[in-house]
Order: structure tokens, then C-alpha cells, then sequence
């Protein structure tokens, strides 16, 4: 039976890294899609600054994410 690998602490942050950096780039889309919105001519006021605020909170949330899963005391 073989035997599960671990990952160091610091190998695991470089995944999750990786991983987190698309989704904080999903938030920050979703940002600028609102405040394209909010800018063009098409589409109202309300709209674009609800898809602006939906960005903020999933961007908020991978926040607390990383800080409650990477604080740890040395």
C-alpha cells in the first residue's frame, strides 16, 4: 500500500496562491464589469453599482478565507 505525501505548510500556501489569485482576479472582474455599467449609457445607475458591490463581498470573503485558514502563531 503506498503511502499518502504530505505538503509543508509553505507548499500548501504556494497552491493556494495560485488558486486564490484567479478568484481574486473573478472579484475584481465583476468590479469592473460593474463600473462599466455604471459608466455606459445602456443600462442604469442601480445596476452597475449592485454588480460593483457583489464584487466587493466576493472579494471580502476570499479575504477572511485566507486570513481564518493562513493565521496561525508562530
Amino acid at each position: 500500500m503506498k503511502q499518502k505525501k504530505h505538503m509543508t505548510r509553505s507548499e500548501e500556501f504556494e497552491i493556494m496562491k495560485m488558486v486564490l489569485d484567479k478568484f481574486l482576479w473573478l472579484g475584481v472582474g465583476i468590479m469592473a464589469y460593474g463600473f462599466y455599467k455604471i459608466i455606459s449609457l445602456d443600462s442604469g445607475l442601480q445596476y452597475g453599482l449592485m454588480v460593483m458591490f457583489t464584487g466587493a463581498i466576493l472579494l471580502i470573503l476570499f479575504i477572511s478565507l485566507l486570513v481564518k485558514e493562513y493565521h496561525y502563531v508562530k
